[in-house]
């Protein structure tokens, strides 16, 4: 079973985002063939400002933070089922989505990928790891392009 939640707090409920968040997880879930559930937390800069200082140490905020609900090597599922958390912030996705020059909605479903691969133990710390977590979410993202 493969299930996520979308969440909002901080800011006005959008089901085209919740939509867009929900669809890159199942996507890159799938992909991975990877079962379980993960809660999506939809946010703002302050908020995600706030954890990622208190978390990783990191005075400002950032795009998308993932919380695995275990450490180590790549997860395909926990006894209950519960993968981790992921949280988004809107504000910021907006901006690369300005920036890049394509929809908020597709920066949150690239993010919600992103966050996705790390639940499942993927990490960009090393540079032969970033090339695989690059590769495994081109991947994902074009496949979720050309399902819609």
């Amino acid at each position: 079973m493969r299930k996520v939640e979308v969440l909002t707090s901080g800011i006005e409920k959008n089901e085209a985002f919740a939509k867009a968040a929900k669809q890159g997880s199942m996507a890159a879930l799938a992909f991975e063939k990877a079962q379980g559930e993960i809660c999506i937390r939809l946010t703002d800069d302050a908020t995600i400002h706030e954890f990622n200082r208190d978390y990783r140490q990191v005075d400002r905020p950032t795009d998308v933070l993932s919380f695995p609900a275990s450490e180590g090597e790549e997860l395909v599922s926990l006894p209950d089922g519960y993968l981790g958390d992921i949280m988004i912030s809107v504000e910021t996705a907006a901006r690369q989505a300005k920036e890049l020059g394509h929809s908020t909605e597709r920066e949150i479903a690239f993010l919600a990928v992103h966050g996705t691969l790390h639940i499942l133990g993927f990490d960009h710390m090393e540079p032969e790891d970033e090339e695989i977590m690059t590769a495994e979410q081109r991947a994902i993202f074009k496949q979720l392009e050309e399902g819609k």
